[in-house]
């Protein structure tokens, strides 16, 4: 497979996952949802670095690390930085992890704002 492939291989995993998502929501699974969208902008995030550097990131550690040299390279990268805390921060700690999903409104926003920080990481990833 080639590079190409395997950065557009992991967007549509990314995009699929949110899918997930959005289904697990709808079910009434809040803390399953957060994950899964948790993890739709991780792999768009590894999809971003791959393209950039050539290098999928092995573990979340390695996803942080290679988000933060793209932003500090690349001011168009930084407006990824605060979302992807975000999502970390309060989808997989707190809501997955911890079972702390409030307020349910934040929550359910960060969820369902997904799509566009995949977006955004494509076309990051396109220049």
């Amino acid at each position: 497979m080639t590079m190409t492939a395997d950065i557009a291989r992991i967007f549509a995993d990314a995009r699929q996952v949110h899918t997930e998502a959005l289904d697990r929501l709808a079910q009434g699974d809040v803390r399953d949802a957060a994950e899964k969208a948790w993890r739709a902008a991780k792999r768009a995030t590894d999809a971003l670095i791959l393209a950039r550097t050539s290098e999928e990131p092995e573990r979340s550690t390695d996803t942080r690390i290679g988000l933060e040299r793209l932003a500090n390279a690349d001011e168009r990268a930084r407006s990824l930085v605060g979302r992807y805390y975000s999502r970390q921060s309060l989808l997989h700690g707190d809501c997955f992890s911890l079972g702390i999903c409030e307020p349910m409104e934040t929550i359910e926003r960060r969820i369902r704002e997904t799509p566009q920080y995949i977006q955004d990481a494509e076309v990051l990833a396109e220049s």
